[in-house]
């Protein structure tokens, strides 16, 4: 999926907090789909940071999970590094 800019996501925090996140872009890794989204109210100097969440089907609508395995986690991230650094190169 191509960056989106108008696309809006809001997530609810453990604390009930709705957060807004703007869709960055999707990634594939071991045949599961990832969302990469990035906090619309980043402040100042935080405007790098991107949030990964797991993204689950179900009927016409995805959700988006939080990742609680580190493994999971970690071999997203490292996924999205290198995507990074592969774009990082062609520049």
């Amino acid at each position: 999926m191509a960056k989106d800019k108008d696309q809006l996501i809001e997530t609810v925090d453990e604390n009930g907090n709705i957060i807004t996140f703007e869709l960055f872009d999707i990634v594939e890794v071991d045949e599961r789909e990832y969302a990469l989204l990035l906090p619309t109210d980043a402040q100042e100097g935080d405007e790098d940071e991107l949030v990964l969440m797991r993204l689950t089907k179900d009927g016409e609508d995805y959700l988006f999970e939080t990742i609680n395995d580190d493994d999971e986690f970690n071999r997203v991230a490292e996924y999205v590094e290198n995507l990074a650094e592969e774009d990082d190169d062609e520049e």
